[in-house]
């Protein structure tokens, strides 16, 4: 008997190491698929290039440590929150009033948790909000005044409504008034805005050594939504979805369309009920599902094996990926 008891245990630990090995540390993030290649400047892209390599870095050295999917995830998305280049966080785009609204999510793979926050103002990193909200309440949703309140609570970081509101993003609102008004006038459609107006995020998704995945998202929405509007970014299911052994998935895109296809789930539902690999599932949704419904956007997933796929329908889409060995 104890004989059996051995051999037993052995199995246990090299069933362990055999778990470990097959989890190989992975970290993809992404900052938005509103590019357009004629605003996309050398000197922009230089700088999309050099905020978006620390952001890997930074999240890479978290999974490199041992550290969860989720620390890795939120280590990432603080640093694209922090840059004026990206629309979350510092760099979010305006409402009609002139304001900032920012939603985010976290969803942690392994406990199947989740935390978001959603029409919140003045908050300097959205995604350590849902990350409290995720691990400090019995919640999924805050919103607006309660979601401050919380943040406040939390001892989080605040910052003055000029911190958030740049030269970029103003031009941008004027540019998506000035069509409305035209519309107005006319009584004919205006022109779409472009993507740069519409989509516009950042997220993050990572596999740890452990074998746990994460995923999160942040944004400051679309360029001219009406004070309340919440998109697809902090909807677990919509924007954001990770499921151990399945995948974990991070959204960008015209919000309402993710939301009514629950996009980041269903890239899980056809892996889990179909068969199908991460990227057949993911293109699937993004290449045909999505443009018949007059959607547009991306999405960056990563299954259980550290696999990758990055599928947009844009001119463009800012993302970036980190892999066990460096590469």
């Amino acid at each position: 008997m104890k004989a059996i008891i051995k051999l037993i245990a052995i199995l246990l630990v090299m069933n362990a190491a055999t778990t470990l090995a097959e989890s190989p540390v992975t970290l993809v993030i992404h900052g938005g698929a509103g590019v357009l290649r004629d605003e996309l400047t050398p000197e922009k892209e230089a700088e999309s290039r050099k905020v978006l390599e620390e952001a890997l870095r930074k999240g890479f050295k978290v999974l490199q440590d041992g550290g969860s999917s989720a620390d890795a995830v939120i280590a990432a998305i603080v640093i694209l929150e922090d840059s004026p280049l990206f629309n979350a966080g510092r760099g979010s785009v305006l409402t009609a009033a002139g304001t900032v609204e920012m939603d985010a999510s976290i969803m942690d793979g392994s406990t199947h948790k989740a935390g978001a926050a959603a029409g919140v103002q003045g908050v300097k990193n959205p995604i350590l909000l849902a990350r409290r909200i995720m691990d400090n309440t019995q919640h999924v949703m805050l919103t607006g005044k309660g979601a401050e309140e919380f943040a406040r609570e939390q001892k989080l970081a605040f910052e003055p409504a000029e911190y958030f509101i740049i030269p970029e993003r103003e031009e941008q609102l004027k540019k998506a008034k000035e069509k409305e008004k035209a519309k107005a006038r006319t009584g004919a459609l205006a022109d779409p805005l472009p993507p740069s107006f519409v989509i516009g995020t950042v997220g993050a998704v990572a596999l740890d050594k452990h074998g746990h995945l994460a995923a999160g998202t942040s944004t400051g929405g679309m360029t001219n939504k009406r004070a309340g509007r919440v998109g697809d970014s902090p909807v677990i299911g919509a924007g954001t979805y990770a499921e151990d052994g399945v995948v974990a998935v991070s959204c960008t895109g015209h919000g309402e369309f993710f939301i009514r296809s629950a996009v980041a789930f269903d890239v899980a539902a056809r892996m889990k009920y179909t068969g199908a690999t991460v990227d057949a599932a993911a293109r699937e949704i993004i290449k045909v599902q999505l443009p018949k419904l007059g959607g547009t956007g991306g999405l960056i997933a990563l299954d259980a094996k550290g696999n990758i796929t990055t599928p947009f329908n844009t001119q463009g889409m800012i993302r970036a990926s980190i892999k066990a060995d460096g590469s």
